[in-house]
């Protein structure tokens, strides 16, 4: 029963999500009376933001009359991000200074979503609303807003900084190849992953040493490193690159570590050899020490 029931919350999340998603019809319908460079105009306008908000409250109140609980709890959380996605979507195709936010919009809802939808796919059992990662930590919070004030304060003050079109294309490329190391070890570690450290061997748990794992020993952490990175390059965010690439950089040092001292305890010999032909992926961590017998 358990299984039907994280299996439907996933399916649940899916059906939300594209709910969310929705919100991309209002500026396709404006369109056919006008065109895409007025489309955000329109939308930050007082008839757009009715718009917005008149879609919003049906939508909710569909999820309030279908989902109960912990149902509509998901449900909410993963139309969020839909509309959030949405959102970022019709800001990236319109004409408009703000284009790069848009992707970034895209890259944040998409990776929170995503991080929910295979965590139900590769491992229900461990499927929360935490897998959405949206409660990450304090800090984690304080980061994203930080770089939406440096954003917006640099977009006022010297806009032509935010207009470098080849450095936020590195960075949606570093945006996407970085989910996508992360989603790959997610999907091969498959029900070994989790994301919160364990302490306890289950009894499913194995040791992974194949697919992305043959490249690098921690690559969901590698594919998490750079792809926060690569917003705030997305972004031209200065001032938040330099703290994106110091903060990650010590998050995951201190992480790895924590987590090697469970794996060398779970698998012995066997993650110890595993560790001296691998490399953590990070740059500058090497994880924790082992004393050469």
């Amino acid at each position: 029963m358990a299984g039907n029931k994280l299996a439907l919350e996933g399916k649940i999340s899916i059906i939300s999500f594209l709910l969310g998603l929705g919100v991309v019809i209002i500026p396709l319908i404006r369109t056919f009376a006008g065109h895409l460079d007025w489309v955000f105009d329109y939308l930050t306008g007082v008839r757009g933001k009715i718009a917005i908000a008149v879609y919003i409250a049906v939508v909710n109140g569909f999820l309030l009359i279908i989902y109960k609980g912990p149902l509509y709890k998901v449900a909410v959380r993963a139309c969020f991000l839909g509309f959030t996605f949405g959102c970022g979507l019709i800001i990236s195709f319109s004409q408009t200074t703000w284009t790069h936010f848009g992707w970034y919009m895209c890259s944040l809802s998409f990776f929170h979503y995503s991080e929910y939808l295979v965590t139900a796919i590769i491992n229900p059992h461990s499927l929360s609303l935490d897998s959405f990662l949206l409660n990450h930590s304090v800090e984690y919070t304080v980061a994203a807003v930080s770089s939406w004030v440096e954003f917006t304060v640099e977009k006022l003050t010297f806009p032509e900084l935010k207009q470098l079109s080849w450095l936020s294309l590195v960075g949606l490329v570093m945006v996407l190849c970085g989910d996508f190391l992360r989603k790959s070890a997610m999907l091969t570690a498959g029900s070994n992953f989790n994301h919160i450290v364990q302490n306890e061997k289950a009894q499913s748990h194995v040791l992974v040493t194949d697919g992305v794992y043959a490249f690098f020993r921690h690559p969901s952490y590698v594919g998490w490193f750079y792809w926060s990175i690569g917003t705030q390059v997305m972004l031209c965010n200065p001032v938040c690159i330099a703290g994106y690439t110091m903060a990650s950089w010590r998050f995951f040092r201190e992480r790895i570590e924590e987590e090697e001292l469970s794996l060398i305890h779970f698998f012995g010999e066997d993650y110890v050899k595993y560790k001296k032909k691998v490399g953590t992926g990070l740059p500058f961590i090497s994880g924790v020490r082992v004393n050469s017998s």
